[in-house]
């Protein structure tokens, strides 16, 4: 077979060469140990947590070791293709923090190394797959769906491998005319990889999470270009990630099985291989056993599940660096205010066969950091979920303020902050009673009677004062506990309950229900004093007149 002639047969358009791609696209100046790596998503339109935890784990190689993240878009199945996704994608992974260097935008291309959506580079993969097919490492297979088909119940009934390998790979040494025959015909035709391999072999393999695995050679023919020209995603990421000058390849362990084929390919490309971190799957429990998490049973793999839930951008990063590595957590604990980059990050610490997603930790991590906020930033983070997700909150919250942030204000700062709010969904329960639209009806405790409810609420009134500070205010309220014959003593009324109708927790509680509607809110005196003296005692007097 001449080799060369079958290239410029396949290939008759394609002048360009390795050596001047090799020349377009060259080394990268950067520090030694310098970590160039990349997120290379299809454009579904998922974006999971998966992608989060690769992502990272990608930002955090990179930019630690002074390197280079980028984002390529791989695109080449456009059947899985959804329109709008890339821009979905981009603007979710900059919502949670991943800052890339270099690749696909929304206005195109940033970056010398582009492009950086795979169906735009079909010329670049002609170039190489034209040098394999001169050095006789890939040839054209113009078999017929039928004929796959019959080949597969050949090897089912023979019980042997499926795939196109061997005796199986009817094109492999076809002779020159019968190709030209095919081609003068018009008949389609996919570009296959010649494998040397064989399954009777095994080698050594140093993955930077899983360790040193054995693997065993791939023999099968794949298809390295498609009938319509575009690539295989195998042949893509080899050509992208050498002429990107990729270093380390961040990947899902889900594709350790086409591990021994990307090798082959690398080294018949002759191709310096990359460092490649397979990380292990997000998993969950389900009943006494654990299992993946999945797009069609559980809502938070979706990174949109996060945002619309309104956990903070903080608390899902925090949360996914405890996943990614152990020691993530002792060092938190002495650097309670250090920024989550000055951790020195390790995929080695990565578990090799994947984490347990826990929802009741990332929750009570959100409190953490929402807890840690300032009020400003609080308002400001809520009123833009607000606006997303909630949009008459959202106008409360923009017509004053002052007002609002004066009610996030509650119990922030200090050694011992209040951790009343683990995501933004939850604000609207927690501070709706503040607006009169929100307030709801308060249910009094049937133990006491309407007459002792609104005495109670009566003589508050007759004592209250606005200017009051919270101890005077408190003393007045012990002082109408007194007055009722209830007990501000708590430990006689443990001692004997029958000895007094009520205790002062049970006036308070009168008071709080009456001005919040709730049992349970924030400070009583501080949330009079954000509430104003006319709207605390109209508030009390419109309960009254329903007693």
């Amino acid at each position: 077979m001449d080799y060369q002639a079958l290239a410029e047969l396949l290939f008759p358009n394609v002048t360009d060469t390795p050596e001047s791609l090799e020349a377009r696209y060259p080394l990268r100046q950067l520090p030694e140990g310098a970590v160039v790596t990349r997120m290379a998503p299809s454009p579904t339109g998922f974006v999971h947590l998966g992608n989060l935890v690769q992502g990272l784990t990608a930002e955090r190689m990179a930019h630690q070791s002074q390197g280079v993240l980028f984002l390529r878009v791989e695109d080449t199945d456009a059947k899985r293709e959804v329109a709008g996704a890339v821009e979905v994608l981009i603007d979710t992974l900059k919502h949670y923090g991943i800052a890339f260097d270099e690749g696909a935008t929304h206005e195109g291309d940033a970056g010398i190394y582009g492009p950086y959506r795979q169906r735009q580079r079909a010329a670049i993969y002609h170039v190489y797959a034209k040098k394999l097919v001169a050095e006789g490492q890939a040839y054209p297979c113009f078999c017929t769906e039928d004929e796959l088909t019959a080949m597969r119940e050949k090897q089912e009934a023979a019980k042997d491998n499926f795939g196109y390998y061997g005796k199986y790979a009817m094109w492999r040494d076809r002779d020159l005319e019968d190709i030209q025959g095919q081609l003068a015909a018009g008949n389609p035709w996919v570009l296959r990889f010649r494998s040397t391999g064989s399954i009777e072999n095994q080698f050594k393999f140093d993955d930077l999470v899983k360790g040193k695995l054995t693997v065993t050679e791939n023999d099968i023919d794949h298809v390295l270009l498609k009938s319509d020209g575009i690539p295989t995603y195998h042949f893509a990421h080899a050509v992208d990630d050498h002429l990107m000058r990729t270093t380390h390849v961040v990947r899902g362990d889900e594709w350790l099985p086409t591990l021994p084929f990307h090798i082959q390919l690398f080294k018949a490309l002759n191709f310096k291989l990359p460092k490649y971190v397979h990380i292990g799957p997000l998993m969950k429990m389900d009943g006494t056993s654990k299992r993946k998490l999945s797009k069609r049973k559980d809502p938070e793999l979706a990174l949109t599940f996060y945002k619309a839930e309104g956990f903070p951008v903080e608390a899902v990063y925090e949360y996914i660096m405890t996943l990614l590595n152990s020691n993530y957590e002792d060092w938190r604990r002495a650097n309670p205010d250090a920024p989550a980059t000055e951790f020195k990050f390790s995929p080695k610490k990565l578990n090799p066969a994947g984490n347990l997603f826990d929802y009741a930790k990332l929750t009570d991590i959100s409190k953490n950091e929402i807890a840690k906020m300032d009020a400003p930033k609080v308002y400001e983070l809520l009123t833009q979920w607000a606006e997303e997700f909630d949009a008459d909150f959202a106008n409360k919250l923009k017509a004053d303020p002052d007002f609002a942030t004066a009610i996030l204000a509650i119990g922030r700062g200090g050694k011992k902050p209040r951790k009343d709010i683990a995501t933004w969904k939850e604000a609207k329960p927690y501070m709706g009673f503040f607006y009169d639209e929100y307030l709801e009806a308060p249910q009094f405790d049937q133990k006491f009677s309407n007459d002792t409810v609104k005495l109670a609420l009566s003589k508050f009134l007759e004592k209250f004062d606005y200017t009051d500070d919270s101890g005077v205010w408190f003393d007045k309220v012990k002082a109408i506990t007194e007055e009722m014959g209830f007990t501000t003593d708590m430990k006689a009324y443990k001692a004997d309950p029958t000895a007094f109708p009520g205790t002062v927790a049970d006036v308070s509680t009168f008071i709080r229900q009456a001005v919040t509607g709730k049992t349970n809110s924030p400070d009583l005196y501080t949330v009079m004093q954000i509430l104003g003296y006319d709207r605390t005692v109209a508030r009390i007097q419109a309960v009254m007149n329903t007693l």
